[in-house]
């Protein structure tokens, strides 16, 4: 497909965004997806083909990140990578067999659900405590169902993943968003294979736009460090709440 200049401008400043808000707070996806169907690829297309074009902005991200994820105990990271790959792999597969209809009356619930959880999550963590065991800390049983969302639509996996983390009683959000990207990486490693398998990749367009996600995916670890702790949890939930009203709208209008 050929495009103008302004299209072209379009993809790499929507890579751009997109990969500094992955880093900063999650949520790219809102940038990055919209774009790529603005500029004419089909929804499923142009999904798998934003996973693909985050992948080495979430690479950058994760690098800017490493003394942050150092702070994680490796073995952890080692097997929430594996989780994280396993669940991701049967999401893209699942989005191969999918219509565009499905995941996108799905999205945007997932979304809202996701951003309340990181919001209330020290009330959601003192009611998971009153039941036995509460939730599990690193547990394949929360990260699997994660990693197969993020496999299968990606969008506002970064805020899922640190709604996750605080269900697990993490607190320190640098580390929490370093071992986000490394995880969304992970997971972009293996849905790109199987996306690329499917023929579900439009290689031109993944290309533009990587060049903008790698530069601000680089850009937003020093951006975080930046923002003070309670004003980054407050993008965070901006993001996500205004990714939610996106997708309702997509979904409600059809579009």
């Amino acid at each position: 497909m050929d495009y103008d200049a302004i299209a072209m401008i379009i993809m790499v400043g929507a890579g751009f965004i997109g990969g500094m808000l992955n880093a900063v707070a999650g949520g790219g996806t809102f940038i990055t997806f919209p774009a790529l169907v603005f500029v004419g690829l089909p929804p499923v297309t142009a999904n798998a083909s934003t996973t693909v074009a985050a992948l080495p902005g979430y690479l950058a991200s994760a690098i800017g990140f490493r003394r942050d994820v150092a702070r994680v105990d490796r073995r952890q990271v080692v097997r929430l990578t594996a989780l994280t790959g396993l669940g991701g792999a049967l999401g893209s597969l699942l989005l191969l067999v999918s219509s565009n209809e499905a995941f996108s009356a799905v999205v945007p619930f997932l979304l809202l659900a996701a951003t309340l959880v990181f919001v209330f999550s020290a009330q959601v963590r003192r009611f998971a405590g009153r039941f036995r065991g509460g939730v599990t800390a690193f547990g394949a049983g929360s990260m699997l169902p994660v990693a197969i969302y993020g496999g299968y639509f990606n969008g506002g996996l970064g805020i899922i993943l640190l709604a996750l983390f605080s269900l697990w009683g993490m607190t320190d959000l640098h580390a929490m968003n370093g071992l986000k990207t490394w995880l969304s990486f992970a997971l972009s490693v293996i849905s790109t294979i199987i996306f690329a398998a499917g023929g579900e990749v439009a290689w031109p367009e993944v290309l533009l736009m990587s060049a903008g996600t790698i530069t601000g995916g680089y850009l937003g670890a020093p951006v975080a460090r930046l923002i003070p702790m309670p004003a980054l949890r407050f993008l965070i939930a901006v993001v996500g709440f205004g990714m939610t009203a996106v997708f309702f709208w997509r979904l409600t209008h059809g579009a």
